[in-house]
């Protein structure tokens, strides 16, 4: 079996050093990424929650993962300290789609409860929690524990900007092909592992992913409100970047965009010169990593 493993590698060697071929590998755990050596490091949890639908307000978690990990203050990954993994049970089937998507069935579910104590005193310690769709992954985590509503969140979907460095798209399947691995995906503290070799790469500019996207999470956010803008302009507004709130979870029934602090002027400009065609001041509110992706934003 060592000869046949052996051998292996060595083919798949041959294979990645071809211009024809590029060599995928199954990941693999892996405890230890770059030795502290003694330095001062700060501790981070990946998350992903597998539910049986995208409602955050009426549909149920069916699986935690976390993976805990500490990391330098360049963004380099030190290594994994622990992992938590915990099915739950819904109070109803879960659909065939979310089943035949995850591979969760109800009897894999039967009987288990997600330890909100055990929760909390695993993410207690950390500084950031990142989710590869923290726009979903944080709602849903915040309904169901608390704790998750006064930590700093960070998306590796959209806080790094993937094609920008080489990658096919942010999908993390792209992704994670993209720096030469597969795996198990849809399964929940499988995809964090996955997210935790991704945020280690080291990206063409010499820095880690994990230090681009800790990078743009510092930074403040302007969420600029395009409210009674003329409807026959929705696609202006569309091609912008803009989004719609329907008003159903109390925030305005309007046109929404997240920008930059150094993209305001720009935005409000283009607001003026475009859609309304008059001096106005929209509405605004400063979005932090403490409530971006947030039920409360």
């Amino acid at each position: 079996m060592l000869e046949n493993d052996l051998t292996l590698a060595a083919m798949a060697e041959v294979l990645a050093r071809s211009n024809d071929y590029r060599v995928l590998r199954r990941l693999a755990r892996r405890e230890t990424f770059t030795p502290s050596n003694g330095a001062p490091t700060r501790t981070g949890i990946l998350i992903d929650v597998e539910t049986t639908g995208l409602d955050h307000q009426k549909d149920e978690v069916i699986e935690l993962g976390m993976v805990k990990f500490d990391y330098l203050a360049d963004g380099r990954i030190a290594g994994l300290r622990d992992v938590f993994s915990s099915f739950n049970e819904p109070s109803a089937s879960i659909p065939s789609d979310v089943t035949a998507l995850t591979g969760i069935t109800d009897e894999m579910v039967a009987g288990h409860q997600i330890d909100g104590n055990v929760v909390s005193s695993f993410v207690e310690d950390a500084v950031i929690v990142i989710a590869h769709n923290a726009g979903f992954d944080r709602k849903f985590a915040e309904r169901y524990w608390p704790v998750f509503q006064r930590k700093a969140w960070g998306c590796s979907a959209t806080e790094v900007e993937w094609r920008k460095h080489g990658f096919e798209g942010s999908r993390l399947g792209y992704l994670l092909n993209g720096a030469g691995f597969f795996h198990q995906a849809h399964r929940a503290v499988d995809d964090c592992h996955a997210l935790l070799e991704i945020l280690a790469f080291e990206l063409p500019t010499g820095c880690s992913a994990l230090a681009v996207l800790l990078e743009q999470a510092r930074k403040k956010k302007m969420r600029v409100w395009a409210e009674q803008s003329p409807f026959d302009l929705k696609d202006a507004l569309k091609r912008r970047g803009y989004r719609w709130s329907d008003g159903s979870d109390g925030r305005p029934r309007s046109w929404f965009i997240d920008v930059d602090e150094s993209q305001l002027d720009a935005e409000i400009a283009f607001l003026r010169g475009e859609i309304y065609l008059r001096d106005i001041e929209p509405r605004m509110q400063v979005l932090t990593a403490f409530d971006r992706f947030s039920i409360r934003s």
